[in-house]
């Protein structure tokens, strides 16, 4: 298997995308582009594809940010899924996936920091890839939009602050608005790349201060993300 990421800033690492596909002992390929790192141009090698998270939006422009291409990243993107490829996409990573789909992302209702629930949908409770999650799982959050829907996709979770927290746009491709990959050497990042959280978890009900999201236990939602992926790949391989 090759698992291709996009990495937009050092600080939105893979977390437990990364040590998933190394502990399966998978081949791994990065496009780091806040290091000027190019897109893949093919991807009859690449099995799954991987788009991270990030401060841009999709509507963020080559002014704004130079080391972030939207339309070329829609455009890898809508290869992928063209070529029957696996693709994931991780909060800003599903925003583009909505968007390479003619699906405009939107702001969510609350700014989300820190660990809270999802609730899975009926959709959620019924699709084979997430049926281990249960009924509801607290994971990670880090993030103020959200994907857009197309006519088809299914919204598979969903928390008190945001309508869409996992969707489905076709059956290897989803969306994870929320974090399950994070860990404390990733949040440790996100923390000292964020601006004044302790007040923003003083004005927003769904962000919580530093202390609170370092003493987490990240090791349940890292294993049901990987239970995810080996789903995934499972479904890739019988596709």
């Amino acid at each position: 298997m090759q698992i291709h990421f996009v990495q937009h800033e050092s600080f939105e690492a893979p977390g437990a995308y990364l040590l998933w596909a190394e502990e399966r002992g998978y081949s791994v390929s990065f496009s780091k582009v806040y290091q000027g790192d190019a897109l893949p141009s093919a991807v009859e090698n690449l099995d799954i594809l991987v788009v991270l998270g990030g401060p841009q939006s999709p509507s963020t422009t080559k002014a704004e940010c130079p080391h972030f291409d939207s339309l070329a990243e829609q455009a890898l993107i809508k290869k992928c899924v063209k070529a029957g490829k696996a693709v994931v996409g991780v909060c800003l990573g599903s925003q583009l996936i909505g968007e390479a789909l003619n699906a405009p992302h939107s702001h969510s209702p609350e700014r989300e920091i820190g660990n809270f629930p999802i609730q899975l949908t009926e959709a959620g409770k019924q699709d084979k890839l997430l049926t281990h999650f249960g009924d509801t799982l607290t994971v990670g959050h880090w993030h103020n939009d959200m994907p857009g829907l197309t006519a088809n996709v299914q919204i598979l979770a969903v928390s008190k602050g945001c309508p869409r927290q996992i969707v489905k746009y076709a059956d290897l491709v989803y969306g994870f608005q929320c974090h399950p990959e994070l860990n404390a050497d990733v949040v440790k990042a996100l923390i000292e790349n964020e601006t004044d959280l302790a007040g923003q978890s003083q004005r927003h009900q769904f962000v919580q201060d530093a202390a609170t999201i370092l003493s987490f236990d990240y090791r349940e939602m890292n294993a049901k993300l990987y239970q995810f992926l080996d789903n995934l790949v499972a479904a890739y391989q019988s596709s």
